[in-house]
């Protein structure tokens, strides 16, 4: 066992190479923002897409944007607003009348790395008409099925749900996202460097200096990270303790409604492996799985009434989740 987590942490260090130079690059044009940027990277080394949530100008469009630049790979940023139909999303059948046919024009989501941008003011059935591409990796036009061309990353942002014009996304397409996170404003010294930054002419621009197949090298070493059996049921532990939290001592049954559904079991394993692989380890720690965890389960568990009298967030319910659950 010793002999094969020495052959993946050799496999890691040669694989990871790159993400330096990646990180690097995002660097040139984002201030401060480690976290965010750290977990743009999770997402993609672990195949999962991303909700970015936080107030306008908080550089969520254009970490991402920068991600891309930074990555060889075909762009697409979608401008979501509430007269926003699925074909302009998927794209629709068009007519010849020459031949006599429909041919399929394809949409703005036959891409690499989608940017939804301000997902949440377009209506659900918009919204829904991204669930079959994130989830099945493909899109129908008419009565065909076509494949997404992988790495294929949806990196969604929104507005908290207090602002004014927005919709609140449904349950099941929330549930799809990998990880959620929260945006906040930068400290005093980041906001000086963001303004000397970008009120020159002459901005800053990341050059590719990644290519689609380093990231998806890299995915194979992720998926072969060492996850010990402790490990393993400490992960279900904490999303079952969200489920019976009365079974793990903890006294906030009342306080939620459902609790996070077994894509978040997977979800955690799959995020922890890639926070790892950016830590240079060919196997997962308990604080690999604490460091992520909070992104992987803040969307998916509803609190009840009672919860929202105590103003209690999903946040609180997760923290005390991972304060009782016991660490291997």
């Amino acid at each position: 066992m010793d002999q094969d987590i020495q052959e993946i942490q050799k496999k890691v260090e040669e694989e990871s190479s790159f993400v330096e130079k990646l990180t690097a690059e995002i660097k040139k044009v984002i201030v401060g923002q480690d976290y965010l940027v750290e977990r743009l990277l999770v997402g993609i080394l672990a195949d999962g897409h991303v909700l970015l949530e936080g107030v306008p100008g908080l550089a969520k469009t254009l970490s991402i944007k920068t991600l891309s630049d930074a990555i060889q790979t075909k762009f697409q940023r979608i401008q979501f607003t509430p007269d926003l139909l699925p074909a302009d999303l998927i794209g629709t059948l068009v007519y010849s009348p020459q031949e006599g046919k429909f041919y399929p024009r394809k949409g703005p989501l036959f891409a690499n790395i989608i940017l939804a941008d301000e997902i949440n003011r377009a209506p659900a059935k918009v919204q829904s008409a991204l669930l079959e591409a994130m989830q099945e990796r493909q899109v129908t036009i008419g009565d065909t099925t076509y494949p997404l061309e992988a790495p294929f990353m949806v990196l969604a942002t929104q507005n908290p749900i207090e602002q004014e014009g927005t919709y609140p996304l449904p349950e099941a397409q929330i549930d799809r996202f990998m990880l959620k996170l929260k945006i906040t404003y930068p400290d005093r010294d980041g906001e000086l460097e963001i303004m000397n930054r970008m009120t020159v002419r002459d901005k800053p621009f990341a050059s590719p200096v990644v290519s689609p197949a380093d990231i998806l090298n890299a995915r194979k070493v992720v998926s072969e990270i060492y996850v010990d059996e402790k490990v393993k049921e400490y992960i279900v532990n904490i999303v079952m303790a969200t489920r019976e939290p009365e079974k793990f001592g903890l006294d906030i049954g009342e306080l939620i409604e459902y609790g996070a559904s077994p894509r978040a079991t997977i979800y955690l394993n799959l995020a922890s492996r890639a926070h790892a692989f950016l830590k240079r380890r060919g196997y997962i720690t308990p604080e690999d799985v604490k460091a992520i965890g909070m992104d992987v389960l803040r969307h998916r568990i509803i609190l009840t009434y009672e919860a929202e009298a105590e103003e209690l967030t999903t946040e609180d319910i997760v923290q005390k989740v991972f304060d009782t659950v016991e660490v291997p």
